[in-house]
């Protein structure tokens, strides 16, 4: 039987061009963490609230603002130790955001977050930024946004208000195609809706009572009692699908259903359930853009065997979703032999990470992104 693993930490990756709103999309995510405890690394001095980190105490390092909100102004070769301070047991962080210097190669960010040997932290994605308003200057300046927005899994085409409509259809047009099959959302002001990247662990009150001043607190007080207006709307940029089967999956219709996911999914998560594919587990699935990972976890006794994920993603077909789970679901017939059951499971413990090999965990997804970027 498969041991417990750890909980893993979620790191993404927030990149794009000088201007583009990813500090304003940062700031957006910290005020509406919903008690999620975030840790931000700034690849950048000064990107973040400079002014509220001064406050708190801020001399070029690394600063607790309190409540989980730490920000860590590092280069790439800082990345790994501070990554090690970040997943410390003592900090009780949720999600880790990496803010990549305007100037920065995302996906060697991406590459050094792949190839890392920290075994508590899990990718969660690289979000692109890009500014509407000023796409086409951008990219005749700086060409290798193409090659950036190839391997993004989320992009957030911001500034959306300072476009005609016409515009933003053809923008959103040329980033599509540029950036697929990653999921392409408008925004204004960096507005996304937290969830995207992130499921919200919300604290009890008693937490809540004796923290310190945090950046929520700090950026709640400038931006005014009305900054959350908007948040009754931003799922509309987006789409979840629910599935839940009391059937088995047949392991490799789902790895099929997998590979062939469409344009706009960013995000699947939940557990699957192989029936006599693995009986003494059920599997933990976590899969952002390109990235896979599955994690076996036993069976609780009398748990009831259930497969339930969630689909996150812009401009997806939610009905042909679930045709495609549902045709996934085994057959009911005779038991085939174990060697054929064994052997069904290949696809799936392909994207088991293996201990302690670390680097059969990492050459899968490196090597997608790297078909993907010489693609571009």
């Amino acid at each position: 039987m498969t041991p417990p693993r750890t909980q893993q930490i979620p790191v993404v990756v927030l990149a794009g061009f000088l201007g583009s709103g990813k500090t304003t999309l940062l700031n957006h995510l910290l005020r509406n963490r919903a008690g999620t405890r975030i840790g931000v690394i700034v690849n950048d001095f000064g990107s973040i609230e400079i002014d509220a980190m001064t406050v708190a105490g801020q001399v070029g390092s690394t600063v607790s603002l309190g409540n989980g909100c730490l920000c860590c102004a590092v280069d790439a070769s800082e990345l790994d130790t501070f990554l090690e301070t970040l997943t410390r047991p003592s900090a009780r962080l949720d999600l880790i955001v990496i803010e990549a210097s305007g100037l920065a190669e995302p996906q060697e960010l991406v590459r050094m977050l792949l190839a890392s040997e920290n075994p508590h932290i899990l990718y969660g994605g690289l979000v692109e930024v890009v500014d509407a308003a000023e796409f086409d200057g951008v990219r005749e300046r700086h060409p290798e946004i193409d090659r950036h927005l190839a391997v993004a899994d989320l992009v957030v085409l911001n500034k959306t208000d300072r476009v005609a409509e016409a515009e933003q259809e053809r923008l959103r047009a040329a980033v599509v195609e540029l950036s697929a099959p990653a999921a392409v959302i408008s925004a204004v002001h960096g507005r996304i809706d937290p969830e995207l990247l992130f499921d919200p662990a919300l604290r009890p009150d008693a937490d809540e009572k004796t923290r310190q001043l945090t950046f929520e607190d700090l950026l709640r007080e400038e931006a005014g009692d009305g900054h959350d207006d908007h948040a009754g709307h931003l799922h509309a940029a987006y789409e979840s699908v629910d599935f839940t089967s009391d059937v088995p999956l047949d392991p490799r219709r789902f790895i099929a259903f997998l590979d062939s996911r469409p344009e706009g999914l960013y995000r699947i998560k939940g557990f699957a359930d192989f029936g006599a594919g693995d009986r003494d587990n059920r599997y933990a699935l976590h899969a952002v853009g390109r990235f896979l990972r599955f994690v076996p976890q036993p069976w609780a006794r009398g748990e009831q065997r259930l497969t339930q994920l969630v689909l996150i993603g812009a401009g997806i077909d939610a009905e042909a979703l679930r045709a495609g789970l549902t045709a996934c679901r085994a057959e009911p017939g005779p038991e085939t032999p174990d060697t054929e059951t064994e052997r069904a499971m290949w696809g799936v413990l392909r994207y088991v990470q293996q201990e302690p090999e670390p680097e059969d965990v990492r050459q899968e997804p490196e090597d997608v992104r790297e078909e993907a970027a010489a693609e571009a």
